[in-house]
């Protein structure tokens, strides 16, 4: 399952929220913008994006508490 979603982080305890979710999962998450792709489970990466932008999160699997985060953050 490939799962897509438009987020968008703020705050360092945003980002810390959202790639603690993402950590917990068993299958690869990552983040995106234009043509930069992060690893969703790593801070300094996903704080490395432009935290101004939307970001797409493409998930290669399906975890219930994950995708709560995901909608705590859609845009």
């Amino acid at each position: 399952m490939d799962l897509r979603q438009d987020i968008k982080l703020g705050a360092p305890e945003e980002v810390r929220d959202f790639v603690s979710a993402a950590a917990k999962c068993a299958f690869d998450v990552d983040i995106s913008y234009n043509r930069f792709i992060i690893d969703a489970k790593s801070l300094l990466g996903v704080l490395s994006m432009d935290l101004t932008k939307i970001l797409t999160v493409s998930c290669m699997g399906y975890d219930c508490q994950f995708e709560q985060t995901l909608n705590k953050y859609a845009v």
